[in-house]
């Protein structure tokens, strides 16, 4: 039983991962948060499996989605005339 060594986060981390990307894909802001639910898990599955890379790496990802959530809500500003 081998699927279920990680209690099934690393599907979900790649199941919400690929949605954020999609989402991503087609300009709509919850794909950062999807990405950044992905990342969480990630960082679970590192934890599990004792990659501190992967823990690094996901933390690092998670805090530049957050920037790109911050940076999207911003309001354009309007060229002026």
């Amino acid at each position: 039983m081998d699927y279920l060594q990680y209690f099934g986060i690393d599907w979900i981390a790649m199941v919400l991962t690929f949605l954020a990307i999609w989402q991503i894909g087609n300009k709509n802001k919850v794909g950062f948060m999807l990405m950044m639910l992905g990342n969480t898990s990630w960082i679970a599955v590192g934890y599990l499996t004792g990659s501190m890379a992967m823990i690094i790496a996901n933390i690092i990802f998670l805090t530049m989605n957050l920037r790109a959530i911050i940076k999207w809500s911003q309001p354009t500003p309007e060229p002026s005339s």
